[in-house]
């Protein structure tokens, strides 16, 4: 069986009915379990993939019963759903309230190129900047994910194309002259440069022999978003 067809055949929203014997504790040392659980298995899933991962390896790092992490999570499947959409959710509330901010500034009911991709793009630059290592390693699974042939058609679209949609026909009534076909295709093309940065490779570190770092994410942004928009408007214009 592969693992896409384990992961659609496996019960991700099923969860078994608890058992006697089951570990016992407050909800407060549920939660804190539970979250050191989600933050362990981000960062390995992050390091070396879903494949890559066992889940005798994650109990040990993060320090609970291998029996927990099912009980808790359900099959590995289900897991590693749960913490890719963890952090999906707080990245679409904040590009969602970026784009009505810059609908409520704009003058008519298009809003600018730049101020739509600024909106999609720079809760990234925040999120890569943190000083909470789990964006970084979130970001770094992003990156894995998008750019897999199996998790990126299951998850990326679970979680994301929703929010896609919304930034798309904002671009529709900014770029009123596309065919959805441009606009899809320069979507693809930013999603790349999302997936590169994201993945912090130092490979333009040494191109640029130190001229440009990596983990400078500012600059990376600061710069993707011209360059984006201006993509845009030269296919779609």
């Amino acid at each position: 069986m592969t693992t896409v067809e384990a992961y659609m055949s496996s019960p991700v929203q099923k969860k078994s009915p608890a058992k006697v014997g089951r570990p016992r504790s407050n909800d407060k040392e549920k939660t804190e379990r539970g979250e050191r659980i989600l933050n362990a298995a981000e960062e390995l899933f992050a390091l070396h993939g879903y494949d890559g991962v066992t889940l005798r390896t994650l109990a040990n790092a993060a320090s609970v019963d291998v029996a927990l992490i099912s009980y808790y999570f359900g099959p590995k499947q289900q897991l590693f759903d749960t913490v890719f959409k963890r952090r999906a959710k707080i990245l679409n509330e904040q590009r969602l309230e970026a784009l009505q901010a810059a609908k409520d500034d704009a003058k008519t009911a298009a809003v600018e190129v730049e101020r739509i991709i600024e909106a999609f793009l720079r809760p990234l630059e925040v999120a890569q900047e943190s000083d909470d290592e789990g964006w970084k390693n979130y970001c770094a699974l992003l990156a894995y994910v998008n750019n897999s042939a199996v998790w990126g058609p299951l998850l990326m679209s679970k979680h994301y194309n929703e929010l896609v949609e919304v930034f798309v026909d904002a671009l529709r009534l900014a770029l009123p002259k596309s065919t959805d076909e441009n606009l899809y295709w320069c979507y693809h093309y930013m999603s790349g440069a999302m997936s590169l940065t994201f993945a912090n490779t130092g490979r333009i570190d040494t191109m640029s022999k130190g001229l440009c770092r990596s983990d400078d994410f500012k600059s990376a942004y600061d710069r993707m978003i011209p360059f984006v928009a201006a993509g845009f408007r030269q296919v779609c214009g």
